[in-house]
């Protein structure tokens, strides 16, 4: 089944809910950019973690995640919507650690600690709404758990997982995100937390095959779920040879013809989803012609 997000309310509205299953999203994100299974680990969280926040986006908003703790997976990066896109990279996909003391994969070893999570929200107005949180383990859920504690003040509890194949493809992944609303009381609340500690891990949720209506059902139990809408996820990247030709033609007419006389063309790539574009002498100079016109 195509990957997809649900969104719902729990206790009567009183936790606001959401689940995804990203493992066709996450698998395509691995073989584009052939990432070694810490990598693929670390990115395929962060991916799912915001896909859930796009969904709590509206229209044409977008957010972008970055987690940059200093260990040798360097800066990853994760651009969402509000429609269920996505799309992550990060900046050495070929990095994989022994595994950690509890025997799976180092993700925390790889991201490393010294460092932030950046949340940058377009909401498609003039200004972007930033929020910023140290890291406090580089596993990335616990890391979106603080940020949503610090920086937009909303108790949450966010599970995350990837299980990846001897093969290096993705297994199984998928999340969770629960965050109690101010009318929530205290005894949904402490129910909520005993079924969170609990339950088993997300990935293997997603591997013994449950839909992410089942994955909420795991945490609530019963009827206390109540689903208001589903969504398809999918990899998704909105790049183009039009939207990079703008970027060529920012560098201005006199850097664009050093390109010209040095190279004779010019080649761009996304770091994304690693699509080439390239520009001929001809379009190069038409680029010229449109800046000096």
């Amino acid at each position: 089944m195509a990957d997809y997000l649900v969104r719902g309310l729990a206790f009567d509205g009183s936790i606001r809910v959401f689940a995804v299953d990203s493992t066709e999203t996450v698998g395509e994100a691995q073989k584009r950019h052939k990432m070694w299974p810490t990598a693929t680990a670390a990115v395929g969280r962060l991916m799912t973690g915001g896909v859930m926040l796009g969904a709590m986006l509206k229209g044409d908003d977008k957010v972008v995640l970055k987690i940059d703790g200093g260990g040798p997976l360097g800066p990853v990066l994760v651009d969402s919507n509000a429609n269920g896109g996505v799309r992550g990279y990060a900046k050495n996909p070929q990095t994989h650690l022994d595994l950690n003391a509890k025997g799976k994969l180092d993700v925390g070893g790889a991201v490393g600690t010294d460092g932030m999570l950046s949340v940058i929200k377009d909401l498609g107005m003039r200004d972007f709404f930033t929020g910023q949180s140290p890291i406090v383990s580089g596993e990335i859920a616990e890391d979106l758990t603080y940020y949503f504690a610090v920086s937009e003040q909303v108790p949450s509890s966010v599970g995350l997982g990837v299980l990846v194949d001897t093969d290096n493809s993705v297994l199984a992944a998928g999340g969770f995100i629960v965050q109690v609303m101010p009318n929530a009381e205290e005894e949904a609340i402490s129910k909520l937390e005993n079924r969170l500690a609990s339950i088993e891990p997300v990935s293997k949720m997603i591997q013994r095959g449950l839909s992410p209506e089942a994955i909420l059902n795991e945490i609530f139990g019963g009827d206390n779920v109540e689903i208001l809408d589903r969504m398809p996820v999918k990899f998704e990247c909105n790049c183009s040879k039009e939207r990079f030709a703008e970027g060529i033609m920012g560098l201005g007419a006199e850097e664009i013809g050093q390109i010209i006389d040095e190279e004779g063309k010019a080649e761009t790539q996304c770091h994304f989803c690693l699509e080439t574009y390239n520009y001929s002498k001809e379009e190069l100079e038409a680029m010229i012609d449109e800046l000096q016109a």
